[in-house]
């Protein structure tokens, strides 16, 4: 079955959206050298669009964590793929693409602490109104309602992580 989509966020949104943000790190971060970790797959192309609008002294590293099948959530966040970089007394970033529920990031800050990061802040370019429930999002480039996105990274069974916007399936399985 063929899922309708539905423009969300042009791309010319979701540009602004990222040098805001960027101009916001580079201010917070001026003068220290924090570690951004993106989480795959879904923020690689607004992890990549941001890193180059940053301009500024930092370093990048990855993880993958999954909490979701299909657009079903799974009961327990596993991470995937783990950072290499040595993050003990280090300032961190997790950059992620949309921030739902707050679970993947709970997850993620509860492993990364472990590691040592002295502090950790959370970047999303989307933010679920009522998600999160108990987080403070710190860079937030758009806040949206319920729907199942894709587009700019995000996809639907490995499918429309290409698309220039964001979209919302309004139809489908």
């Amino acid at each position: 079955m063929s899922e309708a989509l539905k423009l969300l966020i042009p791309p010319e949104d979701i540009r602004a959206a990222v040098r805001r943000l960027a101009r916001e790190l580079r201010k917070d971060y001026a003068g220290k050298n924090p570690v951004f970790v993106c989480v795959l797959k879904g923020a690689f192309m607004f992890f990549s669009d941001l890193m180059r609008a940053i301009r500024a002294d930092f370093e990048v590293d990855f993880v993958q964590a999954a909490s979701y099948q299909g657009k079903s959530r799974s009961p327990e966040v596993v991470i995937k793929k783990d950072v290499l970089s040595d993050i003990n007394g280090r300032d961190v970033v997790i950059v992620d693409g949309i921030i739902d529920s707050g679970l993947t990031v709970q997850k993620l800050i509860g492993h990364l602490n472990a590691k040592g990061a002295s502090s950790i802040r959370l970047c999303a370019l989307l933010l679920r109104e009522g998600g999160a429930k108990g987080l403070t999002v710190d860079y937030v480039g758009a806040r949206i309602e319920k729907g199942f996105v894709v587009g700019y990274g995000m996809d639907y069974r490995e499918r429309y992580s290409g698309l220039p916007g964001i979209y919302v399936i309004v139809s489908g399985e």
